[in-house]
């Protein structure tokens, strides 16, 4: 089982968000040590629990503190950028890290209305997305002919693979274009094995696939006891909870400290639908529920995510699932 992982950035406690963006870097060295196939890192902005906002200039960081697993973003969020600029930023990257270099492209506006005006982005652009997704793959290809004599240098030509992040419908346009598909389970194993399904069937080859691949992408959290492994999703779970409830996504704290407060309904709802879905347990456990989701959904990689407070437990649980697998 082919096996990568997306880490976001998670801000702990008092730490500054430098420090985070600091720990980002020095755990995708870990996680080169452990096997591991590809390190992703994500886009977010103004949010105070996750630093990173700049995926590829993270992942320029990530490249050059590693040498052999590949390096990329999940996702650049199109609709914040101008397609010429991805294909120009990617093409640095591949140039300078040949070989190595992962486009994973996601269609998400951000969560305010606030942080949409400071972007110069309103909710309508993720509605051009399948349009932005086609200049960029033109600019890369340089076939792109809506801007005549204007070329991504660099860019133009370059070997950065490109990925399609997708909850829903866009699976239908990775089938259209020919891409690479990263899903998760948003809606569940059975919604997202049938995009599987009909992206598959859909699909079109391409010169960035010959095939379908498909990545799923799904928490995981792997310690010595299912409820040891249970305690490691309660940080994000509830940073994600008050994000819901408050519209902030605040810094993880300590599992203890979440578990002894005491929530209002609103927030204990949430609360429990974020610890809900994942994958968690001993290493035995944990490789059997992954093997059978691989074996449902035909997947040729598990994209595995994990934000718990404790770096050292998160890092142990990696450690337990590469042993695992």
């Amino acid at each position: 089982m082919r096996l990568s992982v997306l880490d976001r950035s998670s801000v702990r406690g008092e730490q500054s968000p430098a420090e985070a963006l600091r720990d980002t870097v020095d755990f995708a060295r870990r996680i080169e040590e452990l096997g591991y196939h590809r390190f992703w890192v994500a886009e977010h902005h103004s949010v105070p629990g996750v630093a990173g906002s700049a995926p590829a200039v993270l992942a320029a960081g990530v490249a050059a503190a590693t040498s052999r697993i590949r390096v990329g973003t999940g996702g650049v969020m199109l609709p914040n950028h101008q397609p010429l600029v991805v294909a120009e930023q990617f093409g640095v990257l591949d140039a300078l890290y040949p070989g190595r270099i992962d486009m994973g492209l996601g269609r998400s506006v951000a969560f305010t209305s606030g942080i949409r005006r400071a972007l110069g982005r309103g909710k309508e652009a993720a509605d051009d997305f399948p349009g932005r997704l086609a200049r960029l793959l033109g600019f890369v290809s340089g076939e792109q002919s809506d801007h005549p004599g204007v070329r991504a240098v660099p860019g133009e030509r370059s070997a950065a693979a490109p990925f399609l992040l997708a909850t829903g419908e866009g699976a239908a346009i990775a089938a259209d274009l020919g891409l690479p598909l990263v899903i998760a389970p948003v809606a569940g194993e059975d919604r997202m094995a049938e995009l599987i399904r009909r992206y598959r069937d859909a699909f079109r080859p391409s010169p960035w696939a010959q095939r379908p691949y498909v990545v799923v992408s799904t928490t995981v959290a792997v310690a010595g006891t299912a409820e040891d492994a249970h305690r490691l999703l309660v940080p994000e779970a509830w940073s994600y909870a008050y994000a819901r409830t408050h519209a902030v996504f605040p810094p993880l704290r300590p599992a203890e400290e979440i578990l002894a407060r005491t929530m209002s309904d609103r927030e204990r709802s949430r609360f429990e639908e974020a610890l809900s879905g994942h994958v968690y347990g001993t290493g035995d456990r944990v490789a059997g529920d992954l093997g059978a989701l691989v074996d449902r959904t035909g997947a040729d990689e598990v994209l595995v995510t994990l934000s718990t407070y404790d770096r050292a437990e998160m890092l142990d649980s990696y450690a337990r699932l590469a042993r695992a697998l």
